[in-house]
Order: C-alpha cells, then sequence, then structure tokens
C-alpha cells in the first residue's frame, strides 16, 4: 500500500528561551514545545496530507501564538486541501484569523503577532508546494536538494548569506495587510523526498550541508542530522523541520 512517511522534532535551538515555532502533520500538531527526538508519523496516501510548518515572528511578543493558530487552522482544512485554490484560501483565512486574534486583544503587546508559514499537501501522483515568508521546502531528489519554495525576503546585505527580514507574513503588521501565498503544483513519484523547514535550520546550516545529510540518511535520523548540524552551527534560532517520504511499498 502506498504511503507517506513523516519524521520531525521541534526544538528551541541554543538562544531563544522558548519554541514559537509549530508543527503540522496530517491531523497532528506540534505547537510551541519541544521534542528530543525526531518522531515518525505513517499515513496512507490517498486523500490531501498536508506537513507543514509555522515560525513565529522573532522579537514580535505572540509569535508562539500565531504560529499555533495557523498550525491548527490548516490541521483542520486536512482533506479540503485539494487544490491550489484551497490552499490559498485557506492560508488568507489563517492571516485574517491572525489580524482577528490580534485585534481582540485591544492595546496588548500582541496587536501585530505575525508568524510564516511553509509546507506541502501531498496527492496522489503531484504535490502542492506552499509558502507564506521564509519558512522553506526543499525537494530530496537524486539530482540533489532543490529549493521549490519561494522566499518572501528582501536580498542579504553584502557579505551576508541569509537574512531575518521577510517582506509577507500572516499577520504581523498593523493595519491588515493581505497575501499572496506561494502555491506551486510539483509531480510526485514514488521514493520522493522533501524537506519542510523553517529558518531556524537554513540560516546556519548551509544547503550543501543540508543536501549531504539527506543523500546519507532517510527518515528520522536524517531529521536528527539534520537538527544536529543547526545545533552545531550555534543554534541560533528555534529549529522546526519535517522530513516527508512517499513509498509505494
Amino acid at each position: 500500500m502506498p504511503y507517506v512517511a513523516v519524521s520531525a522534532l521541534s526544538h528551541p535551538g541554543l538562544l531563544r528561551e522558548r519554541n514559537e515555532d509549530s508543527l503540522v502533520a496530517g491531523p497532528w500538531t506540534l505547537c510551541a514545545t519541544v521534542t528530543d527526538s525526531p518522531q515518525t508519523l505513517v499515513f496512507p496516501l490517498g486523500g490531501p496530507l498536508v506537513v507543514a510548518v509555522a515560525d513565529g515572528l522573532g522579537g514580535h511578543p505572540g509569535g508562539d501564538v500565531a504560529s499555533a493558530l495557523v498550525a491548527r487552522r490548516i490541521a483542520a482544512a486536512g482533506a479540503a486541501l485539494s487544490d491550489e485554490d484551497a490552499v490559498r484560501d485557506t492560508l488568507g483565512a489563517c492571516n485574517r484569523a491572525v489580524y482577528e486574534a490580534a485585534g481582540g486583544t485591544g492595546g496588548s503587546e500582541i496587536a501585530i503577532m505575525g508568524t510564516t508559514v511553509a509546507g506541502v499537501v501531498v496527492r496522489p501522483g503531484s504535490v502542492l508546494v506552499f509558502n507564506v515568508g521564509d519558512s522553506r521546502v526543499f525537494a530530496a531528489g537524486r539530482d540533489g536538494l532543490r529549493q521549490v519554495s519561494v522566499d518572501d525576503s528582501p536580498p542579504a546585505g553584502p557579505g551576508r548569506r541569509t537574512t531575518s527580514l521577510v517582506t509577507q507574513c500572516l499577520g504581523g503588521t498593523r493595519p491588515f495587510s493581505a497575501v499572496t501565498p506561494h502555491v506551486t503544483a510539483v509531480p510526485l513519484a514514488p521514493g520522493d523526498r522533501f524537506l519542510v523547514c523553517t529558518d531556524g535550520l537554513t540560516d546556519p546550516v548551509p544547503e550543501e550541508v543540508l543536501d549531504d545529510v539527506l543523500r546519507e540518511h532517510d527518515d528520522g535520523r536524517a531529521a536528527f542530522e539534520l537538527w544536529k548540524a543547526a545545533i552545531e552551527a550555534g543554534g541560533p534560532d528555534n529549529i522546526t523541520l519535517a522530513v516527508v517520504r512517499v513509498s509505494q511499498e
């Protein structure tokens, strides 16, 4: 029977006091908490299966609230994410929900809470890749690692590989600002793998290292080694990642 294996973890890193990331794997969510080791879930390949990460904006109060709200709404949408329009509509609804939750607090410090989001919807024959912000999705194929999400961030400054700024996210501003989600359909073949992650992994760890790890390891071991690489690079931010593998066995 065809299936999808999702190996994931979420960790605060070495410098942050708390974890403001959230994770979605099918109907399951992991919000603003910590996993000490990768967890692997297996799902039948049939109806749409969503796997996503949400990264609460660093330095903004309420980032954990925003990321958890978005993760739970995406998980609840679940099987309804059948096409590109459905994904765009859901992300637009998530954006409005973050603003409504922040606005309902009046003058509270979480009035500009926000989050990025990135993920995949696995369907027989194809995958929908989506993101708003700078969390990323990579396809890990025989030809190497290829980023299939689109960063919403300005060019990095001279001598810098990354930037912490984003040009759009869910929530995060006053007044309300609509978002234009990136949603792309890519073909799916048995054995294909995808890496869904927050910038707590991609900022400190170069892409060639991610590629090397995914070439050498599968599933839970790959997730562990990716986390380990981020920690060895200083663990400057929350680290949340999911390795998604499609199998026909």
